[in-house]
């Protein structure tokens, strides 16, 4: 075994050897289908903390010759795929982590110090079949190959780390990629290479040099989500094992939204709330909210908007189709939101191609970011929730009016403000606290209509339900009578208990621009 050849199966032995480790031996089973065909290169980027080093691990222990990794897939799903011993430990393995390579280069080209030291452990496996002089890697290879007929396995980690790292320096960048063109594209000895990172393949123009790589990214993971992070099934499996919450579980890091998978949890965070038995903020361990501000504070027309929106629990369109899939070129606030999506601060529904904050974690990291300043209008605001919140509860209307037009005065240089479903965004960034104790649902179904919003409250809470009806222009009591009169309160199914009825009305007409509120409890029971 090598430190870059064949580096064995350490690494995935560690994985499943530690307390939590959750079945993704299925990822190997769907790269085996695509070794030796046109579909063998593939580019997989996800946020930091989503297994993306684990999963390669597993493959070079499952790939990699001169081991012996049958013992530690043993019971694994993969086991029992047809594929599964026609593949296993049959590869030449090159493992590269190009974070490593960029560390430690230093004044060298990080792509030279690269073919150096992988080419000299390539010469203590087979340097009789090429001359030592050799300093080309795909040289190199070429001739091993010539003479072995045996194909290479690529796993490379962090690919994108030039891209983020080295920003500034486009030559780099390109250098870098040309080398990955060279040494991979339609070459003879390639049977597989599989690339992780955070961001997708770089564009240059309408040139790319890797466009042989079938992405997959938060953008759409296509066939590889069950394998992006946890499944709601795995997480459910965990809480039952770990006696935690799957609720609340599920409010702080669930909201990763995929075709198939609507419910993909960040899973190094699940692993820690479920190593600590405690529920917390686990993402601000791993990154510093530093690097959210910077792309908060950029100055592009709208975003300051959306992100205010987001906030309050809405969705907003993204197009996609523009970022340059780097951390530099920047041309609207799409190509923002789109970095945030790769990053994981922002949640992303393909079929509608709309991003939200997906979990009460993320919400933390932008209550960080918004903290040091910039947005001292909206941490006004964040600020008054839970005052808002307990005015609510104590069934105050006249109270949550006047917290409601401060709301407004300070949200109206963002934004605007004009029907129900803007004052629905702002309802919800004016109750931003209440996330702690509730999920929020905005334009919960009911059968006979939709109500705007409905706050279900969290398993040991005891706080009731509330359910929010909103109206412009119009009186708060008609809002109030359309929730009785709609019976709105039966969507709550299964829900027993109190029930808060809170009609809010706009008067978008009056100088003033006032706010009205009115609120009735009622109490039910079982409802199936």
């Amino acid at each position: 075994m090598g430190i870059y050849l064949n580096p064995g199966n350490d690494g995935f032995r560690r994985a499943i050897r530690s307390e939590i480790y959750v079945d993704k031996t299925g990822l190997i089973a769907r790269t085996n289908k695509y070794l030796d065909t046109e579909q063998q290169f593939i580019c997989v980027s996800r946020p930091r903390r989503f297994g993306k080093s684990m999963a390669l691990n597993m493959l070079a222990a499952y790939y990699s010759c001169g081991c012996d990794s049958r013992e530690l897939f043993t019971g694994l799903k993969i086991e029992r795929d047809q594929a599964f011993e026609e593949h296993l430990n049959q590869y030449n393995v090159i493992a590269l982590n190009m974070q490593q390579f960029l560390i430690r280069a230093k004044k060298q080209a990080v792509t030279d110090y690269l073919e150096q030291v992988v080419i000299r452990e390539l010469c203590e496996a087979y340097g009789e079949l090429f001359s030592e002089q050799e300093t080309i890697l795909a040289a190199a290879l070429e001739k091993i190959y010539a003479q072995t007929n045996k194909k290479f396995i690529f796993l490379i980690d962090e690919w994108d780390c030039v891209m983020r790292e080295r920003q500034e320096s486009e030559d780099l960048q390109k250098m870098y990629l040309d080398f990955l063109q060279n040494l991979l594209k339609d070459q003879p000895y390639v049977a597989l290479a599989y690339m992780t990172g955070i961001l997708p393949v770089k564009k240059y123009g309408q040139h790319s040099a890797l466009n042989m790589f079938w992405e997959f990214s938060m953008i759409d993971q296509g066939f590889f989500e069950e394998y992006t992070g946890f499944t709601e099934t795995e997480v459910a499996a965990l809480c039952e094992r770990y006696d935690m919450d799957f609720k609340e579980t599920g409010s702080w890091y669930d909201g990763y939204q995929l075709t198939r998978f609507p419910h993909v949890y960040n899973p190094k965070s699940v692993v820690e709330a479920m190593h600590r038995h405690r529920f917390s903020n686990y993402w601000a361990s791993t990154e510093t909210y530093d690097a959210l501000k910077i792309y908060m504070d950029m100055d592009f027309d709208g975003l300051r908007g959306d992100i205010v929106q987001m906030l309050g629990g809405e969705r907003v369109k993204v197009n996609t189709s523009g970022f340059q899939n780097d951390m530099r070129n920047f041309r609207t606030k799409d190509d923002v939101l789109t970095l945030l999506i790769h990053l994981g601060y922002l949640g992303y529904d393909t079929e509608t191609k709309e991003a939200f904050i997906p979990n009460r974690e993320i919400i933390e990291e932008f209550e960080n970011a918004m903290s040091v300043g910039g947005w001292s209008e909206v941490m006004r605001i964040l600020q008054a929730s839970e005052k808002l919140l307990e005015d609510t509860l104590r069934c105050d209307g006249e109270s949550v009016a006047a917290g409601l037009d401060r709301a407004h005065t300070e949200v109206a240089s963002i934004l605007t403000y004009n029907d129900e479903n803007s004052l629905g965004c702002a309802i919800g960034l004016a109750y931003y606290s209440a996330r702690k104790d509730y999920k929020i649902i905005r334009e919960l179904p009911t059968g006979r209509g939709f109500a705007d919003v409905v706050f279900l409250p969290l398993p040991t809470t005891g706080k009731p339900a509330i359910v929010i009806e909103l109206k412009v222009n119009q009186p708060a009591d008609t809002a109030l009578s359309q929730i009785k009169d709609r019976r709105y309160t039966q969507a709550l199914e299964g829900y027993a208990g109190e029930i808060l009825l809170v009609g809010i009305s706009y008067d978008r007409d009056n100088e003033n621009k006032t706010h009205s509120c009115v609120i009735e409890k009622m109490v039910v029971g079982e409802i199936g």
